[in-house]
């Protein structure tokens, strides 16, 4: 057998062992109608497009999901992102946290959200500058403006 299967071979069966082990996260909790988020329609829909996999429990998982290694890094992604913020549990949160969620969002959906390795797999999810705004009108409560530090 020549080097080269010999490497393929080990690879493939990295590969298939990788399948075999366990790894947890990956769940859509039933959803408490009266704890979703209540935005004007048009957010909504631009958050459900763009911010809902990672940040409530309606992600949509894709096949490469179930395929290990990808689905480890996907699941964590999706399991800290709704630990920081989850849409599907927004009226369970306090006022404070709501304001410092909002402030968040704002800093962030001109930047580092969505996350460039989701968007690269889901174009649709590229913000454009017209719903950066929307978003960020909604977090600044029509004021268009909130101060926000640079991390």
């Amino acid at each position: 057998m020549s080097v080269f299967l010999r490497v393929l071979a080990i690879f493939a069966l990295v590969f298939i062992v990788f399948q075999i082990i366990p790894y947890k996260g990956k769940s859509n909790p039933p959803i408490n109608k009266k704890l979703e988020i209540k935005a004007p329609e048009k957010v909504v829909k631009i958050m459900k497009t763009s911010c809902y996999d990672c940040h409530s429990f309606e992600t949509k998982w894709p096949w490469w999901s179930h395929v290990a290694p990808a689905s480890w890094s996907i699941i964590d992604d999706v399991v800290e992102g709704r630990k920081a913020l989850n849409f599907n549990i927004w009226n369970s949160y306090t006022k404070s946290q709501k304001e410092k969620l909002k402030k968040e969002i704002y800093r962030t959906v001109a930047g580092p959200m969505p996350l460039p390795q989701y968007v690269l797999l889901h174009k649709n999810a590229r913000l454009s500058k017209k719903e950066i705004m929307a978003i960020r009108n909604w977090a600044s409560n029509g004021k268009g403006f909130i101060k926000t530090t640079v991390r």
